[in-house]
């Protein structure tokens, strides 16, 4: 059809191997600053088979059961004796350092960067989310999955699942929901016919009509490989920090290569990148642009930004130039402002390991600040 593009993102549920690794290392990260704000965590995570690895560097004085985190992190993505993975039997592995001394030192003296690194933050009006159409339903889809599960209205569905949406645009405006591809875990002994019909119609239906639109036309793909009954770690391995663009905006923008999960707030992987977004945000929500791109840099151990650029796609109502400048005047940028500013020393990270760290209200860096 002429004049008409298509993009695609996909995201994961709470039960994809990536996105438990993710959630286990967030939780750990919650727990120490639950009583101690001045923790600093990096922490990996692997599952694979019964085995869960907990690894990286710790430096806190709070007291962390990290095989009861990992035991009730497991149990609350879904996985229990009726899907393989059980919570109860898998055995834990952990080897935690505390924070090079080194680096400790080098970041303490100027409250600089915990690590060099390019973030990049993002908004559009696509959404009343200003975020990107594709993966907000995507993200939307994976909601209304878990809750689902947690409502027991499907009691055969899997906690393990991944969608893909693919929107069609006209002249840069959504037109119309070209595909939806949905595969999910599932009760041995289940037809096929069954799973089509029972994700159909409390899943992809309910979800779509939220949003207003009519999918009687969009091609729709349910467990297109077909038999779907082994999943979650014991189908494949998960590591944390392997679904960054799930994480943030499916591809529509640029991602500067860090991941976010385990990581504490002195690390800019993750703080640049909520600060990003939250000017990117405010930018378009005060009517400066229609579409809005941030990227900030920064030095191991130096608290300015080593640059800040912005691209707003030829859709901004002032210069460019003007508008670094108003950032610079409104924005403190060093990790301690950033910190400070989105109160990120909080315990708030284990729900940003779920559905996309972005486009969601409760999360501080996605209020909005009048420029």
């Amino acid at each position: 059809m002429n004049n008409v593009n298509f993009f695609s993102s996909e995201s994961v549920s709470v039960g994809h191997p990536d996105k438990l690794a993710d959630q286990i290392a967030d939780a750990i990260l919650d727990a120490a600053l639950l009583t101690d704000k001045d923790s600093r965590v990096a922490c990996e995570v692997l599952l694979k088979s019964h085995l869960v690895f907990v690894v990286g560097e710790i430096t806190t004085d709070a007291l962390i059961d990290i095989d009861e985190i990992v035991k009730s992190t497991i149990r609350n993505a879904g996985y229990n004796n009726k899907f393989g993975f059980d919570a109860n039997c898998c055995s834990i592995i952990s080897s935690i350092n505390k924070q090079s001394i080194d680096i400790k030192k080098g970041i303490e003296q100027s409250f600089g960067a915990g690590d060099q690194g390019i973030m990049f933050g993002f908004a559009c009006r696509e959404t009343k989310q200003l975020m990107p159409a594709p993966i907000t339903y995507a993200q939307s889809l994976m909601q209304m999955h878990k809750n689902v599960i947690q409502k027991n209205k499907l009691p055969w569905l899997g906690p393990d699942a991944k969608t893909q949406i693919t929107v069609a645009y006209r002249e840069k405006q959504v037109e119309y929901i070209d595909k939806i591809v949905f595969s999910s875990q599932h009760l041995d002994g289940v037809s096929e016919t069954q799973i089509y019909d029972g994700i159909l119609q409390e899943i992809i239906k309910p979800t779509f009509q939220k949003y207003g639109f009519d999918i009687s036309n969009t091609k729709i793909l349910i467990n297109p490989a077909g038999r779907f009954v082994i999943g979650g770690p014991i189908a494949d391995s998960g590591l944390t920090g392997r679904k960054i663009i799930v994480d943030t905006y499916g591809g529509a923008a640029k991602h500067g290569g860090g991941s976010f999960s385990g990581k504490d707030p002195t690390k800019v992987d993750r703080s640049g990148a909520y600060i990003a977004r939250h000017i990117a945000k405010s930018i378009v929500a005060n009517n400066i642009a229609e579409r809005c791109e941030i990227q900030i840099s920064y030095a191991i151990g130096v608290a300015e930004p080593q640059s800040l650029s912005i691209n707003c796609f030829g859709t901004n109502n002032i210069p460019e130039y003007k508008i670094i400048n108003l950032i610079k005047s409104k924005f403190n940028l060093t990790p301690r402002g950033i910190i400070e500013y989105l109160g990120l020393l909080n315990p708030i990270y284990n729900a940003t390991s779920m559905f996309g760290h972005f486009g969601h209200e409760n999360f501080s860096w996605e209020r909005i600040t009048e420029l």
